[in-house]
């Protein structure tokens, strides 16, 4: 089939061939956290733009693990060139804002479906306002986190790419809606995933609370910073079930 893009992902000749299965995360520390419960050691196996890519196996699944990364744009160039690379089932590790009061830091949401708030979800049309994960990594989340005994939540993710527009008509607009979080990332990397037929899920941790209307910020807290580790800590078991 011809495509009908100009610029394409591509595999480079340098690039190292990757299994069906990869871990995207979002930031920095959580990429460290990750690397230490699979026991991936070493140099990175290669980059994706600036973001390190590294390769292990965990029980009997290969795994690539690829961040940090940050927007729905740059999500997007990882997650399209993981594809190429060879992934077919991607989960997804990152952090939210809660916008419903029983939502708070430090819990655990898993998203069920997204709400399109960034710019470039627009570009891969799949005819869908709420574009959602797949259910067999949704569920194979569900299923680990219930196995360890991790309490979450599942509703619908906001993305935008606006987080200090945050209004108090859109937190509202998204209350009324069910939505449950705000993140960067996620309503991107469901469409693409859908659009290119690849399997994808995601796992979050609530960073701050903003659903009061006024901002609670717990990026420092000492419960966030163990719901990180816990929820790291759990991503292996998840691959072996992907």
């Amino acid at each position: 089939m011809m495509r009908d893009e100009i610029v394409y992902p591509r595999k480079g000749k340098n690039d190292p061939s990757i299994g069906p299965v990869a871990v995207m995360v979002a930031m920095e520390k959580d990429l460290a956290l990750i690397r230490r419960s699979m026991g991936i050691d070493g140099r990175a196996a290669g980059r994706i733009l600036t973001s390190r890519l590294y390769r292990g196996t965990y029980g009997h699944q290969e795994i690539a693990l690829v961040g940090p990364m940050l927007g729905a744009p740059y999500a997007v160039m990882i997650l399209e060139k993981l594809i190429v690379l060879g992934a077919k089932r991607i989960l997804f590790f990152g952090w939210c804002g809660s916008i419903r009061e029983k939502v708070r830091i430090a819990d655990i949401v898993v998203p069920d479906r997204a709400v399109i708030g960034e710019g470039t979800s627009v570009y891969y049309p799949i005819n869908n306002e709420y574009p959602c994960p797949s259910n067999g990594i949704t569920n194979a989340i569900e299923e680990s986190l219930e196995q360890s005994s991790i309490p979450f939540h599942k509703g619908p993710v906001w993305s935008t790419d606006a987080p200090y527009r945050e209004t108090t008509q859109k937190v509202l607009l998204h209350q009324s809606m069910g939505v449950l979080g705000v993140d960067m990332e996620l309503s991107a990397l469901f469409t693409v995933a859908g659009f290119r037929q690849v399997e994808i899920g995601a796992l979050l941790v609530v960073s701050d609370e903003i659903g009061s209307l006024r901002w609670k910020p717990g990026f420092s807290s000492s419960k966030f910073n163990r719901s990180r580790k816990i929820a790291a800590e759990v991503i292996p078991a998840i691959c072996q079930k992907l």
